[in-house]
């Protein structure tokens, strides 16, 4: 049997004679600077989303101006994509496994550019919509594919920090898109929401041209019986190259794969491209992967619910609701959004692997609910005022930046990073699609119905609402969702089934680690 010593070692990749200064404090691990690319090139497909978002906020001041439709129209022309986002989530599980991820994360910026080029010379209502209906199917296929991929060519210690880059793109793809509706805006209406929109095709061409330095996911390759070129993958994306060798072990596990077998292809059962995954994520689940999937679907129902959108998109309504009349005064403030939202994120990559998701998550979630009860009070003052409250319109102003920063340094990175780490390998492509398509339903809700809410209960009332949903997710969270730093994908499992006593669960854990420091130690000794 190996020495858990010198396995502890190679991981770190640290000399295996023991010396004093191995008793010294482990040295911080590296960063794999080959994997952090490779993670960046995948999340580009997440500023197609963010894009979109963060474009439509203003452009669809423009196209209701040029194409005269009313408030209903625009809720369903910024609210469709998210719903029809579910046709490519749902494909796309099915899709990854048959074609592998790379080629899916090149079929997303392929629909998407289509779609962009579709919005941009669309010459009516009926046409943008079929536009938005093609872009929405590759935002679909991106929003399941990034945090796959990147759960599963990130070594563990850089897992969370890597894993947060989807969320981290699609708020850069926010800044864009509200920039480029600053840029745009001088342009007369029926050209100004045109260009806005078509330039969304620029990064998908940089997508389609930037995978070919990808490779494929390393846990793909052995569901494949690739292991040859799984252990060459993970090789370049490891400390080195006894961790490689660790973790090629533990996808062997996991996919079911003998661990004496180590030819470079081996024969595996042909269940890889989702034959009976549905079965036993949905019809007879384990109780651990019953907990996985409630938990899952609940971070991508609550993220979405709290109204996240409803700011995003429609920021520069909220703003004139507050007092701010100029159209450059408010595209300006919503950049400021996009500003602030952004740098939030970066942030809470640093942290992830740091403090932790279940810390960071509650106290993200917090920060929301405190923010939206604000925004909700200070409207509400402006609301019946009926002129204008400065201390009124800068809490509100103030509101919906905390807002969104509370947002990214949490709830927002958290959501893509828990739910593509928890599923097993053999569900994971599957069970993230379902997250997907929970997360695009909510958010479809929420656009298309934001305008239409706030007019039945006030603007006032609707912020007001999104702050008690935020505070019953904080309940949800704190009971059902254990922490998950530092667990390898394939142990995560253990962490599940036991729903509210998850903490017994952790517990296990933590005496079967102290008891093989204490074996370590012996053996030192």
């Amino acid at each position: 049997m190996a020495d858990p010593v010198a396995q502890d070692k190679a991981i770190s990749g640290q000399p295996k004679n023991t010396v004093i200064a191995d008793f010294d404090p482990p040295q911080k691990p590296k960063r794999n600077n080959f994997a952090i690319a490779c993670s960046i090139l995948a999340c580009m497909t997440s500023i197609l989303l963010g894009y979109d978002i963060g474009v439509m906020s203003g452009a669809n001041l423009f196209i209701q101006d040029d194409l005269k439709i009313n408030d209903v129209q625009i809720q369903i022309l910024t609210g469709t994509l998210n719903i029809y986002s579910l046709v490519g989530s749902g494909l796309a599980g099915r899709t990854s496994d048959w074609i592998g991820r790379r080629y899916t994360v090149v079929l997303s910026g392929a629909i998407f550019f289509v779609g962009a080029i579709l919005m941009g010379v669309a010459p009516g209502y009926g046409f943008l919509m079929f536009g938005r209906f093609v872009a929405g199917i590759g935002v679909g296929y991106g929003l399941m594919i990034s945090p796959v991929y990147t759960a599963e060519i990130a070594p563990t210690l850089s897992r969370g920090f890597l894993t947060s880059f989807p969320e981290v793109f699609v708020n850069l793809g926010i800044l864009l898109g509200y920039v480029s509706n600053y840029a745009f805006s001088k342009l007369p209406a029926h050209l100004a929401w045109r260009f806005m929109l078509g330039i969304g095709a620029v990064p998908a061409i940089i997508l389609a041209v930037g995978v070919l330095a990808m490779p494929e996911s390393p846990r793909w390759l052995v569901m494949q019986g690739r292991l040859g070129d799984a252990k060459r993958v993970l090789n370049k994306t490891s400390a080195s190259k006894e961790e490689a060798q660790l973790r090629l072990d533990d996808i062997k596990e996991a996919a079911g794969i003998a661990k004496e077998l180590d030819d470079d292809v081996v024969p595996v059962a042909k269940k890889s491209r989702g034959e009976g995954v549905w079965k036993d994520l949905i019809l007879h689940p384990t109780p651990a992967v019953r907990h996985i999937l409630i938990a899952a679907l609940g971070i991508h129902f609550f993220e979405q619910a709290s109204g996240i959108d409803s700011v995003v998109l429609y920021s520069p309504r909220i703003f004139e609701k507050a007092g701010i009349k100029s159209y450059d005064h408010k595209l300006l403030a919503t950049v400021a959004v996009g500003f602030v939202k952004t740098i939030a994120i970066l942030v809470a990559t640093f942290f992830l692997d740091r403090f932790g998701r279940r810390r960071l998550l509650l106290s993200s979630v917090a920060g929301m609910i405190f923010s939206l009860a604000c925004l909700g009070a200070g409207l509400t003052v402006i609301d019946h005022h009926g002129g204008t409250v400065p201390w009124a319109i800068a809490l509100c102003i103030t509101m919906v930046l905390l807002n969104v920063a509370f947002f990214s340094i949490g709830l927002g990175p958290i959501t893509w990073v828990y739910s593509s780490e928890i599923f097993p390998l053999k569900l994971r492509a599957q069970g993230v699609s379902m997250g997907v398509a929970v997360n695009r339903i909510t958010s479809g809700v929420i656009s298309m119905t934001f305008l239409s809410l706030y007019k039945a209960i006030t603007i006032g009332g609707s912020f007001f609402l999104y702050a008690g949903i935020a505070a019953v997710s904080w309940v949800f969270f704190y009971m059902l969702l254990p922490e998950t730093r530092g667990r390898t994908l394939e142990d995560i499992e253990v962490l599940f089934g036991k729903y509210h006593r998850w903490k017994k669960a952790n517990a296990v854990l933590q005496q079967s680690k102290q008891g093989d420091g204490d074996q370590n130690k012996t053996q030192v000794n």
